[in-house]
Order: C-alpha cells, then structure tokens, then sequence
C-alpha cells in the first residue's frame, strides 16, 4: 500500500465509528451492482440452451452452454479472486463484470452469423459475469462481525433477485427488440445482459473507493501485531474451508443440473418462451430472494443447520420435479422454485463457513479458489445434465439430483463432530 493508503487505512483502525460507515456504504454499492448484475446473469440461464438447441439442431448438447459459461466463470473466478487479493475487490469486480458483459456482446455476433464456434467461445467469456456475480457477495463481508456476515452475504444476494427475476419475464420484449434490429430473437436477451454487466462493473469501478478489501488487510495487520495465536488455529480453519467448499460443490450440481434441463423440458411440453421464463423468473427469485431471512438464520441458528435444510430442500425439488406432469406449470414453479431455495440456503451457509475459516491476507484468493471448484462442479452439472436427459430423462435426472443433495447431512454430522473433537482437545489443553 502506498503511503497516502496507509494514513487512509490508518485513519479507519484509529475511528471505528467510520469502519461502520464504510460497511453500509459498501452494502448499498454491492447492491446497485448487483441489481445490474443479476439481469445479466438471467439471459443465459433462460434462453442459452435454447440457442444452442436451435443451433445444432439437438438436444443432445443442450446443456453445452450452460456448461461452457460455468466452465469460463470458473476461469474468471480464479482471475478475480486474484486481482482482489492483489489491487483490492474494486478492481477484480469491476474487471470481471465488464469482461462477461464483453462476452454477452460476442454472443449476439455468433448467433447473427449463426456461428456455433464463436458462440462457444463467447459463451466461456460471458461466464466471466456470472463468476464475478457469486464473488460480489464476498466485497460486503470484509468488514463485518463474525455475527453480520451471513447477513451481509444476503444482502448481496437479495439485491441479485431485481435484475434476476426481471431478466426472464424481459425474455419476449427483448427477443422483439432483438429481431426489430436484426438479430435472432433467442439473442435478444444477451443484449440486456451486455449492457447489464458492464453497468455493474463501471459503478463498482467508480463508486467502491476506498476499497474495503485493502481497509480490512489493515486493520487485520494491526490486530495480528496484538495477538498470537493464530497458527494454532490453522487445522480447523482448514476443515472449515473444505465443509464451506463441499456444501457449495453440492448444491451447484443439483442446481445447475435440474435448472439447465428444465426449459427443454417444459418446450418438449408444449410450454410457450413466455411460460419458461415465467418458471425461470420464479427459480431465480427463489436463489436470491429469500437471501436476507437465510442469512439472519445463518447468523442466529447457524451453518450446520442451514446447510442440512439445503439437502433437504433440493430432495424436496428433485422429487416434485421427477413426479410432477410435464405440462403442469403450476407444479414446474413450484419445483424450481425449490430448486432455487436449496441452492440458496447452501450458498449462503457455505460462503459464511469460508470467510469464518481464512484470514483477511489470502481470503479473496482463496474465495476466488473456491469459486472455481463451484463453477467446475456447475459446469460439470451442466454438461452431464443433457446426456443424461438424451439417455434417460428429465425425471431421472431430477431424481439423481434430489438424492445426490442429501450426501450433505453426513458432511455435516461429520463436521460438528469435528468441532467438539476440537474443542474438548482445546480444553484438556488448557
């Protein structure tokens, strides 16, 4: 840090009223980002397998695209957790929305040209928005408690659901405006989310200063200049980012699995572009919305318990979703929107387990690490999800995924009993 950072920096370690202040301020901007940011992460979740179907003629791959922007966000991950650790969250934020908004530009050429290639490629780009929509949710826990984090995390996530539920329902209008100006209707989406993406990172850009990232390294190096006894805690912290990064993994698959299949399935269905972005919307909303009650439990009841709610829920969904009649719209939104609720209550738990179990000096490259592991395991969901729907079905599918999720309650009977291993060796220590 530079001189000018240093007595900047200082002069929070020397107020904590303004540590306070900057922590909301940086909430409120977390949030208008992420308003922006969801609607740019919608377009591909609703009609990108959609595109790619119309394009190679198969469903067999329907779950490509999916799988190639989770594969590229998982390339984006390991960049912005970086650029974060090294210049601040500013920086590697603003950097990752913009280059996925780059990629939604891209996107809308290949479908113009009916370019297959160009639109894998462009797709691996665009994945740089969604990485960078999941590692927003970190920038506001760097400056809370122990007992704000969790709710910090949800109110990153909350403010996702604007743009993520209004994406969807924009699918018809934006495919008119798309086609107004010459571009294939199921491209109109992207248009949205190019411009979405790149309004997220240029308010982050302009706005987030002084970085509350760099504010925390500081003040964390003042604490530790006090205190010692952080090696000994280095095996349970490193047990805490390995149940964080699981309960993460796990619900990514179930989620992107049953969630990159089903517009497939509701269009073989009969169900209009309109009908599909309706269930989406509702999904999207679920992911998101419930963010600030889940992370006030989080907070309140804790990790443990909220990640074992996430395993149930997802069984939950991938039953209705395998029972439920492939017409029944009703039923469709009720099982995505499961869907959504599960992943949220594992997301939220999760992220809360990491940033309990890293130190301010590596924590983003380690979030950004673990976001990798998420987006590979999303990506992998993806791919899997249309072979096994082209072989089998969706039913199968939605049942595979719902009993996957309940490995999650073993993980963590695993992990408390860890921690009361832990602690009762702490006690005959002492």
């Amino acid at each position: 840090m530079s001189d000018e950072a240093n007595v900047l920096a200082q002069s929070y370690i020397d107020h904590p009223e303004k540590v306070k202040k900057l922590y909301k301020r940086t909430l409120m901007i977390v949030v208008i980002s992420q308003m922006f940011g969801g609607a740019g992460l919608a377009a591909g979740i609703t009609v990108g397998a959609l595109l790619a179907e119309q394009m190679l003629g198969t469903n067999a791959f329907a779950g490509l695209p999916a799988a190639l922007f989770t594969l590229g966000s998982a390339g984006a991950a390991l960049l912005v957790g970086r650029l974060s650790n090294r210049f601040g969250r500013r920086m590697g934020l603003a950097t990752g929305f913009i280059t996925g908004g780059l990629g939604a530009v891209g996107i809308i050429f290949a479908a113009m040209l009916n370019n297959v290639f160009l639109l894998f490629i462009f797709l691996l780009v665009y994945g740089a928005g969604s990485a960078t929509n999941l590692q927003a949710r970190y920038a506001g826990t760097d400056l809370a408690t122990n007992k704000q984090r969790g709710t910090a995390v949800s109110v990153a996530m909350v403010s996702t659901t604007v743009g993520a539920v209004a994406g969807p329902n924009l699918v018809d209008v934006m495919g008119k405006v798309a086609h107004s100006i010459g571009v294939p209707e199921l491209a109109g989406p992207f248009i949205l989310a190019a411009a979405a993406y790149i309004l997220a990172g240029l308010v982050l850009f302009a706005l987030l200063r002084p970085d509350p990232f760099m504010i925390a390294l500081k003040i964390n190096a003042n604490k530790q200049s006090t205190e010692s006894k952080e090696v000994s805690r280095k095996n349970p912290i490193n047990k805490g980012i390995a149940v964080g990064a699981i309960i993460m993994v796990l619900t990514q698959i179930v989620m992107t699995a049953i969630m990159t299949m089903t517009p497939i399935h509701m269009g073989h269905h009969g169900h209009s572009l309109r009908a599909i972005g309706l269930v989406i919307g509702f999904h999207i909303g679920a992911m998101y919305l419930p963010s600030l009650l889940t992370g006030i439990l989080v907070d309140k009841i804790g990790r443990s318990a909220m990640a074992i709610a996430s395993g149930v829920t997802l069984l939950l969904s991938g039953v209705l979703s395998a029972v439920a009649p492939g017409d029944s719209l009703v039923l469709m939104i009720i099982a995505l929107s499961l869907l959504g609720l599960g992943w949220n209550f594992g997301l939220i738990s999760g992220t809360a387990l990491i940033v309990d179990s890293t130190e301010p000096s590596t924590r983003a490259k380690t979030q950004g690490t673990v976001d990798v592991f998420i987006a590979l395991s999303g990506a992998s969901g993806s791919a899997m999800s249309g072979m096994v729907v082209a072989g089998s079905s969706y039913e199968t599918l939605s049942l595979v995924g719902g009993i996957l999720s309940l490995i999650l309650i073993p993980v963590m009977i695993w992990s408390i009993g860890s921690k009361k291993v832990m602690k009762n060796k702490e006690m005959r220590e002492l």
